[in-house]
């Protein structure tokens, strides 16, 4: 049973489900994965996306292989007020927080190509054109994931795949506080500022707008 947060005002896709969830815990949103995906899997509910905003947390993915890119120990971390998750997704550390737009699509990829690495160039083309919606060019930089403006991040991307069938997505940042990545070393990448919507145009759009317009370019990109 999806929340009572649902919004008619998201563009629905012929090939998925949209849901907008509001502000909703980590942990929340994770069991609320695990759910969908188990339905999605077994075909009693349609491929699904989640839109959401998280409070402050810090999700390590898999790849991952200790604690070297949080800059302070995860005690003192929670005391900052982040929490910590270590998370089954791909991808090193990543934070998300207030004015982030995190997206989960949790969809049957056979009922679009079975191939995770066009899959996640898929995501990365479909940010890239909501954002450019809103006068932002961003494009991608050769062996990294995720979507970017000149050498600044804007959103990462890292998911997970069993039986073809697809979990967790992306943060994109909207109008985010760039301060809060000051806790860790974003994806791991040392040598690259992460960026939001905002710090690019001076233009402050809301969460569900930006979610209405990556799911109004998911067919195009995704069915192309």
């Amino acid at each position: 049973m999806m929340p009572a947060t649902e919004t008619t005002q998201i563009t629905q896709p012929r090939t998925a489900t949209a849901w907008w969830l509001g502000c909703v815990r980590y942990q929340d949103a994770w069991q609320l994965q695990r759910q969908v995906f188990d339905e999605v899997l077994r075909g009693e509910r349609p491929n699904t996306i989640l839109f959401c905003e998280h409070p402050d947390v810090l999700t390590i993915g898999k790849n991952a292989r200790d604690d070297r890119n949080l800059l302070a120990p995860r005690e003192t971390l929670r005391q900052r007020g982040y929490q910590v998750f270590d998370v089954d997704r791909g991808g090193d550390v990543t934070y998300h927080g207030p004015g982030q737009l995190v997206g989960y699509p949790i969809v049957r990829l056979g009922d679009f190509r079975e191939d995770l690495g066009w899959y996640m160039r898929s995501l990365e083309e479909v940010i890239i054109k909501t954002i450019g919606d809103f006068g932002i060019a961003g494009g991608r930089i050769e062996k990294l994931t995720g979507v970017w403006c000149n050498s600044r991040k804007i959103c990462a991307i890292g998911v997970r795949a069993s039986r073809w069938t697809t979990m967790h997505g992306f943060a994109l940042n909207v109008t985010t506080d760039l301060e809060r990545f000051g806790a860790i070393i974003p994806c791991g990448i040392a040598d690259h500022a992460v960026t939001s919507m905002l710090a690019e145009t001076g233009r402050a759009h809301t969460l569900l707008e930006v979610a209405d317009r990556f799911a109004a370019h998911w067919d195009e990109v995704l069915t192309a």
